[in-house]
């Protein structure tokens, strides 16, 4: 739902505590498992989770070249809470020019026993946040916490 002209969100509520889902957000081996839409895959470059941190994923469709997805800075973490990056920054907090400059705030808050997992995405203009949309913001961003639900629901308690 759009709550203004410059941004977008998408929430849900994972059955799984915020601390699995932590833990699927901040080791890169299992943040790569969900991060983006099957059978697209996910290599981490860099998941640096402070402030000015990278934040860089690869993407390959099957049979395909590893292609850029998201070259990123961390603005804020909370551990357990919060991440921030965004995408006008690049570790270091290089500015740079982006296809899709945004900047993603993602909560989790314990709810019935589980986790909602919230993303808002800032845009920079109400031009570029239309066109995350018509790209299948909620499609896309929506199939990947389904994985993430999905992969923290697979994982056994250690």
């Amino acid at each position: 739902m759009n709550t203004s002209k410059t941004e977008l969100d998408i929430t849900r509520l994972i059955k799984a505590p915020p601390e699995k889902v932590w833990t699927a957000w901040s080791e890169p081996k299992h943040f790569a498992r969900w991060w983006i839409p099957a059978p697209i895959e996910c290599q981490v470059v860099k998941l640096d989770l402070h402030p000015g941190g990278g934040f860089e994923t690869l993407m390959r469709e099957p049979g395909k070249d590893w292609q850029p997805h998201v070259d990123g800075c961390v603005l804020d973490v909370v551990a357990g809470e919060r991440i921030v990056f965004t995408t006008a920054l690049r570790e270091g907090w290089h500015p740079v020019d982006s296809w899709l400059t945004l900047t993603a705030i993602i909560t989790l808050k314990p709810e019935d026993g589980g986790t909602r997992y919230s993303a808002r995405v800032l845009h920079k203009t109400p031009e570029d946040s239309q066109k995350h949309d018509d790209m299948g913001f909620h499609e896309g961003w929506g199939t990947a916490i389904d994985q993430l639900a999905a992969f923290v629901g697979a994982q056994k308690d250690n």
